[in-house]
């Protein structure tokens, strides 16, 4: 029997034994965003169907957070992309009103924000080396400062395990950069399909680089 579920596992390599913690509630902010986000030294990438200035406890040790306040996660994300850190943003909904404002008051010239109507999962991905998969939209009942008697219940895992890791990159990349729009079903609903903004970004790419 062991020996039939072994040989079971390497047919089907994504059927694998991976170390993950889960995360509940209050949890996504220690795990996700302190030792997650906040410690990001090359990349952040983030899916999420639903996309608000979320705002956080500011972070330890500093004298904003001594005093109790609260910052922007995104102005910490502005500060990171600035920095160097590669930040990619994929949502599905648009923006909501107070993060649009502060998009539009040139946050989105450092971050790089991509929409597809289709995208419901809920990843992060923290310099290649931490995943977040769980319920968490990027919101504040979702990840951010909600009390407890407010903020959503939420359940994700989180891992370092190298294959879930080169999986969901790649499941995000293949979106980010458009690879399932020519079969897409809401193709005509979509903004801006996703292949032809990269397309359009590579043409002016090229025109930059002419003499």
């Amino acid at each position: 029997m062991a020996a039939r579920r072994m040989r079971a596992a390497e047919a089907r390599p994504d059927r694998r034994t991976a170390v993950i913690r889960l995360v509940r509630n209050r949890e996504h902010v220690d795990e996700v965003i302190e030792r997650g986000i906040r410690a990001a030294k090359t990349s952040v990438w983030v899916a999420t169907a639903n996309l608000k200035d979320v705002h956080v406890e500011a972070p330890i040790g500093t004298s904003a957070r001594a005093r109790g306040r609260y910052v922007s996660l995104f102005g910490e994300l502005d500060q990171a992309a600035r920095r160097g850190v590669e930040v990619r943003i994929l949502h599905a909904g648009p923006p909501s009103r107070a993060l649009g404002a502060r998009l539009r008051s040139g946050s989105k010239q450092s971050l790089s924000l991509r929409r597809c109507l289709r995208v419901h999962l809920k990843v992060i991905a923290v310099d290649g080396a931490l995943l977040y998969l769980g319920s968490a939209n990027f919101t504040g009942a979702g990840l951010g400062a909600k009390g407890d008697g407010r903020r959503n219940f939420e359940a994700g895992i989180v891992t370092d395990d190298e294959w879930l890791l080169d999986e969901m990159q790649g499941t995000f990349d293949a979106i980010w950069t458009g690879k399932h729009c020519s079969t897409c079903q809401l193709r005509a609903q979509c903004p801006m399909p996703l292949d032809t903004y990269v397309e359009s970004k590579l043409r002016q790419t090229k025109r930059k680089k002419r003499p």
